[in-house]
């Protein structure tokens, strides 16, 4: 008999077939309609449910290196001053600006170390401002976006020096230089003409060139509070008569008198103010 008579008789009910040959039939029927299940669900399936895709065959999104580049506002900062990091990324090609991403800005201690994560504007660019207590070295890490890759910038250097140091330091290039009345450098100095100088030089502060108005000059300082770069004005009762520039341990740099050239003399008189000039 074919074998659709015997499915047709399972399901109808209206013919037995002794047990061990109903068995037979039905497991072949089953199996006949697994077999055909199969064929039809398995392309549904893989439709529906696709495999993840592998690191080898995913496709790489990120594939232009942009042009990215940090720099500071200035590379010698005086101590206490703000700085100022911005990092720029641009197209390689067009060097427009790209949005988006973020920049993590980072300063070397031994390890490259984070302080401090922008994001990215319009302008293609993120800043930072921060205020640094030493010389350091910085960079920048553009994380990626889209099509562009992530990027590590060049290394800025950035000099902290205080302020009151670089007035030690403009003074003491002055050693050794002729004393000339009237004269304000930098090839020779009366004694106000020195400070006038040094500190313009220094820090960008204008003196008079006469002691007496230099002591109404910064801030007055309690003598034991003196410190390193600071303003001495000599006085005869209340008048200035000499300035120099402290240098520590109870000696000042000057340019004395006539005849003594510029160098660090002992302070000779206990009637002196302190005024501060530089932080």
């Amino acid at each position: 008999m074919p074998e659709g008579h015997y499915v047709h008789e399972l399901r109808s009910g209206r013919h037995r077939l002794p047990a061990k040959r109903r068995g037979g039939k039905l497991a072949l029927a089953v199996g006949l309609c697994v077999c055909a299940g199969q064929l039809m669900a398995g392309p549904a399936l893989a439709d529906a449910a696709p495999a993840p895709a592998t690191a080898a065959t995913a496709p790489a999104t990120a594939s232009i290196t942009p042009y990215v580049t940090i720099k500071p506002n200035t590379t010698n900062l005086s101590l206490g001053s703000t700085l100022t990091l911005t990092a720029t990324v641009a197209d390689p090609n067009t060097r427009k600006g790209i949005w988006g991403g973020t920049v993590q800005f980072q300063v070397w201690k031994g390890k490259w170390v984070s302080t401090g994560t922008r994001p990215v504007y319009s302008s293609g660019k993120a800043t930072l401002s921060i205020k640094p207590s030493t010389t350091r070295l910085y960079r920048a890490v553009y994380s990626g976006r889209g099509a562009y890759k992530g990027t590590v910038t060049g290394r800025a250097k950035v000099t902290v020096v205080a302020g009151r140091a670089k007035v030690l330091a403009e003074a003491r290039k002055h050693l050794g230089k002729p004393y000339v009345y009237g004269a304000v450098g930098p090839s020779s100095f009366d004694c106000s003409g020195f400070t006038k100088y040094v500190y313009r030089v220094a820090t960008g502060r204008v003196l008079p060139h006469k002691a007496n108005d230099q002591q109404r000059a910064g801030i007055g300082v309690a003598k034991n509070k003196v410190l390193p770069g600071d303003l001495i004005v000599i006085r005869s009762g209340s008048y200035g008569t000499h300035v120099g520039i402290y240098a520590g341990g109870g000696y000042m740099y000057d340019a004395p008198r006539p005849g003594v050239r510029v160098g660090k003399h002992k302070i000779w008189s206990s009637n002196y103010v302190v005024r501060r000039l530089a932080a």
